[in-house]
């Protein structure tokens, strides 16, 4: 039987730490935590949104489809109407923005107001109950 430095280490290495489990409850969410958290995913969103409705209008524009559209639409229509004065670069970025800036504003709403309404119902239900494990 040998007592060295590496047998000692092996027998501590094979020992398993129980993994403690922790059961907390979620019974509160801090209303201006939950609206700055919900205004900075809407602002997320807004500028994901904004960058790829230019850049559909750009890849759009560049490969000839809004052309193609534009002369199949003065056909029917008639020469004097073109469908570019409608939806040219400036009015789809500003439509994407104006869209952009009203999802932020019911993104931070829609958030506080979940807020309110989970504190409210955790006075009836009682809340989440959630399970954590240290490994």
């Amino acid at each position: 039987m040998s007592n060295t430095v590496a047998d000692k280490l092996a027998k501590k290495t094979r020992k398993k730490a129980p993994a403690k489990q922790v059961r907390l409850k979620l019974v509160y969410i801090d209303f201006w935590s939950a609206v700055k958290f919900s205004f900075l995913v809407a602002i997320c969103l807004a500028i994901v949104s904004i960058v790829s409705t230019i850049l559909i209008y750009t890849v759009l524009s560049q490969t000839g489809v809004l052309g193609e559209i534009d002369s199949l639409f003065m056909d029917i229509v008639g020469e004097d109407n073109s469908l570019m004065k409608i939806i040219g670069f400036p009015q789809v970025a500003g439509f994407a923005v104006v869209v952009g800036i009203l999802n932020t504003i019911v993104g931070t709403a829609i958030g506080a107001i979940a807020a309110l309404v989970y504190n409210l119902l955790v006075r009836v239900l009682g809340g989440f109950q959630l399970g954590f494990t240290s490994n």
